[in-house]
């Protein structure tokens, strides 16, 4: 089944979108994210290959989620002259505004092979609040 990038209801927001908190000065990309519904709540897919999670720092407050972080550009000669170069580098930042009915206080974020999933929970009438995410490792594989 062919798949192609689609809008929703969810909106993205501008730099300076989560309060308390400067934005990344230098952020020039936004990495590529999916966001879809399950049974459970809803699962955001971002694209961020080349990373650890060690430079990624997700942000809650309220409604809003705030993914920021650089990419560094390591594996390239020092001298290069580039003759397409498609693969954004340097320091990003993507902030989304979910529905108010998910709560993003429950929200779980895992890195694998490239992908940052973070899935969050229908709301339970939970309380609004600030709060760190942490990035677990992917488990090893067999």
């Amino acid at each position: 089944m062919d798949m192609s990038k689609t809008d929703s209801s969810v909106r993205v927001m501008g730099r300076a979108a989560v309060s308390h908190r400067a934005p990344v000065q230098e952020a020039h990309w936004q990495p590529n994210t999916d966001v879809y519904t399950t049974d459970d709540g809803l699962v955001i897919k971002v694209e961020l290959a080349g990373m650890s999670s060690e430079h990624l720092e997700i942000i809650v407050e309220g409604n809003r989620l705030c993914i920021r972080g650089h990419r560094p550009d390591s594996c390239r000669a020092a001298r290069c002259n580039f003759m397409i170069m498609e693969i954004s580098y340097g320091a990003f930042e993507r902030v989304l505004e979910l529905p108010p009915y998910y709560d993003l206080n429950r929200a779980r974020a895992m890195y694998v092979n490239g992908f940052l999933r973070i899935d969050v929970p229908v709301a339970r009438n939970a309380p609004s609040s600030r709060k760190r995410l942490t990035v677990r490792p992917a488990p090893p594989q067999a």
